[in-house]
């Protein structure tokens, strides 16, 4: 996991659950997407119809997960996702039961089952050594058990959702990403993630925000949404438009 550790990957966050647009944002050149199936519009049948689009796994496609249930997590990697994100990871105990719901015995319980016409994909080589799990810090408790979660055997990424996290420190999300001191949350989950050889990855959402995390050592880093991804893009497009009128 070392090199991959170390390897910069910026990531588009997909919302709006439209199939077509999920796979659009594969084809531009992200090197990773996720689904979003909690705060996003993304629910069990549009996870299926993105993964099912697929030609080829170009990069991973990971889905964020409406909460920790074990079925939820079966269900999306039997789609064909390459990974998934848990929100709300609070507990080492917690972060074994996503691991155990992620892979079939004798390692896990996750029920056999792959479904008719799915295409398991090979994005990133992670299928060959598993599914790519990351775990949610987003909460004080996560927090206060950072160490105990990142220990945890079969774990391959602490992913912090800063509003959350800052929301639950009491704090807001700038302040947050600024705060570089030795032991300041962010410094404590890279910190985390460098003992136990794990990928550091955060939710940025902006340009301008995910800068900051990479500056403080995150690697899996999303950069834009969707949403905002066509409102800048369609900007930009206007712009040129514009500029280029004799």
């Amino acid at each position: 996991m070392s090199d991959e550790r170390h390897t910069v990957k910026i990531g588009a966050w997909a919302n709006l659950g439209e199939p077509r647009a999920a796979v659009a944002l594969e084809e531009s050149g992200a090197d990773w997407v996720c689904l979003d199936a909690q705060h996003g519009h993304f629910d069990d049948r549009s996870v299926r119809e993105t993964l099912a689009l697929r030609q080829s796994a170009k990069v991973p496609m990971l889905v964020r997960l409406l909460s920790d249930d074990g079925a939820g997590i079966g269900r999306a990697l039997d789609s064909g996702a390459d990974g998934v994100i848990v929100p709300m990871v609070e507990s080492a105990l917690q972060a074994a039961n996503v691991v155990r719901a992620s892979f079939h015995p004798p390692r896990g319980s996750r029920s056999f089952g792959p479904m008719t016409g799915v295409s398991y994909n090979t994005a990133g080589g992670y299928p060959k050594r598993g599914p790519l799990l990351a775990v949610m810090i987003e909460t004080a408790t996560g927090l206060e058990n950072l160490e105990d979660i990142a220990a945890t055997t079969g774990i391959d990424m602490l992913f912090v959702g800063p509003y959350d996290l800052a929301l639950s420190l009491g704090t807001d999300v700038d302040t947050l990403l600024a705060d570089a001191a030795p032991k300041s949350p962010l410094s404590r989950v890279i910190d985390a993630c460098s003992a136990a050889d794990l990928i550091p990855g955060a939710f940025g959402g902006t340009p301008i925000r995910a800068r900051r995390l990479l500056d403080r050592g995150f690697s899996w880093v999303s950069n834009c949404v969707d949403t905002s991804l066509m409102q800048e893009g369609f900007k930009v497009m206007k712009d040129s438009s514009l500029g280029e009128r004799v």
